[in-house]
């Protein structure tokens, strides 16, 4: 047998009741014969309840010292979940991640994994023990303490399966598995028993929360084997493989969205053969992760430029855009706000030409306003009033056939 790395989220360590139902789990897969290490979140709402605090303190926190509160709230979880496997009777010891040799990049707020030192990990396994490391969570060259951003945990574990050569690396959630859509908002979602790692890493960067999409980048990468299941059931989860062999028939495995997007303008942008990527560099010098991007040429020396970012970046992007207004050569710009991006993904848009065209076909019979596209091999994403986003995504739900996948959940 060899090494199985679980993760459980904040809703499944929400409790100390559900603390004890996640050490039974953990218990379970050490019972087969395997070496465990289980990742584990803040508990329920912590990590929101400490950024409420640091709010009240300043507006705008520093990262450095936002990092530092943040990183607590895994702590807390990581020493309540071993103190309840050692009332059961079993060996196991805490680690930050720190301690767990996690190492990452000096950005504060949104960290990479640089490097992880397996050594701690696998000393406490030889001796015995079941490793709870907190995910999220990471230490630069220079000894501050990073975070790795919303759902770093997820991030947190996969990595660790690909630098212990694990068997494979179990996402335990609140849901049973990857549905087509948000089984909260379209409610005839309906869950995938398997879906390709490309698949699922275009759903998670276009808004299904069920997995962050770094999590997915580690899993292709190193050809983790992951699955997402129930932490409160014991059924059958969702496969993340190399190329999804179940539900083959589909042409759209899954829709998703994601609100609070911006649109920013700048207009009369020089001509120029930097101006685009001037412009990009900037922002991305400021770790401003930009989405759609539209260009139109207004005469033969200025060009119009449209860009997506989420809504919690737009005053920073603003501002660096205000800052560099003479260097980087536009005019003005403008912002539209109250936006939602709408996705339909999957990986027979290849070999099915239309799809894109059914998609804005059905759109503008309903009557919604597409205002921007962004377009790859196996997604294609619109932009549209955020109103009309959960409208949207069970219109092409439907459209495409999804709430007809046969829902099978086995029991384990």
């Amino acid at each position: 047998m060899g090494i199985i790395v679980q993760k459980f989220g904040g809703t499944s360590v929400g409790s100390t009741e559900r603390i004890r139902h996640v050490a039974q789990r953990v218990i379970e897969e050490k019972e087969r014969g395997n070496d465990v290490v289980v990742v584990v979140s803040a508990m329920g709402k912590t990590t929101d309840q400490l950024v409420s605090l640091a709010k009240e303190i300043s507006t705008y926190p520093n990262k450095r010292e936002l990092d530092m509160l943040l990183s607590t709230g895994e702590q807390v979880t990581i020493a309540l979940l071993t103190m309840a496997l050692h009332e059961l009777g079993y060996k196991a010891v805490s680690y930050t991640g720190w301690q767990a040799g996690i190492q990452t990049e000096a950005v504060h707020g949104n960290a990479r994994i640089t490097h992880i030192t397996t050594e701690p990990i696998l000393n406490a396994l030889n001796e015995g023990n079941i490793v709870v490391v907190a995910g999220f969570q990471g230490i630069t060259s220079e000894g501050a303490i990073t975070t790795l951003g919303r759902g770093g945990s997820d991030t947190t574990a996969v990595a660790l399966a690909a630098s212990l050569s694990a068997e494979r690396c179990d996402i335990y959630t609140d849901v049973t598995g990857v549905y087509t859509s948000d089984p909260r908002y379209v409610k005839a979602a309906r869950q995938l028993k398997a879906i390709s790692y490309d698949e699922m890493l275009e759903m998670a960067n276009l808004g299904a929360g069920v997995l962050h999409p770094r999590a997915v980048e580690f899993a292709k990468n190193y050809r983790v084997p992951l699955t997402v299941r129930s932490s409160m059931e014991h059924v059958d989860g969702t496969y993340i493989e190399e190329v999804n062999t179940m539900e083959s028939n589909l042409i759209v495995r899954g829709v998703a969205f994601e609100k609070e997007i911006t649109r920013i303008t700048v207009h009369g942008l020089t001509n120029q053969i930097t101006s685009l990527s001037s412009i990009f560099t900037t922002l991305a010098n400021h770790h401003i992760n930009v989405d759609i991007i539209i260009q139109v040429q207004t005469d033969e020396n200025t060009t119009n430029l449209s860009f997506s970012v989420k809504d919690e970046d737009v005053r920073e992007t603003l501002a660096v855009l205000n800052e560099h207004q003479s260097s980087l050569g536009f005019e003005k710009m403008e912002a539209e706000s109250g936006l939602a991006k709408v996705s339909i993904v999957g990986s027979g848009m290849i070999s099915n030409p239309g799809v894109a065209a059914k998609m804005f076909d059905v759109l503008a019979q309903n009557g919604i306003q597409i205002k921007m596209v962004s377009t790859s091999e196996i997604k294609v994403s619109v932009v549209v009033d955020q109103k009309e986003m959960i409208r949207a995504a069970e219109i092409l739900h439907e459209a495409f056939g999804l709430d007809k996948v046969e829902e099978t959940i086995a029991a384990l």
